[in-house]
């Protein structure tokens, strides 16, 4: 199933981008789709937390994903 995954910060950075499109089985979890993302994208290893928000709202690992669900990868934010 398609994903349209969003990054912020870092991530973008590390990636190379701040949006895009990838596939995962269907019933896929968060865990799932973590694994997956390091997989094709090793230098997120290179951060030890990110959350992930999946349509707006924050997930857990366990929460499933849908087909054309937008996925925000949001890594942890400091300053003042």
């Amino acid at each position: 199933m398609k994903l349209d995954i969003l990054l912020f910060g870092i991530t973008t950075d590390l990636v190379g981008t701040s949006n895009l499109e990838i596939e995962v089985p269907a019933s896929s979890s968060v865990a799932h789709f973590k694994n997956e993302m390091t997989t094709k994208f090793p230098q997120l290893t290179n951060i030890q937390t990110y959350a992930i928000a999946v349509n707006e709202s924050y997930a857990t690992d366990e929460t499933l994903l849908q087909e054309n669900d937008v996925v925000a990868i949001i890594p942890p934010v400091s300053g003042g």
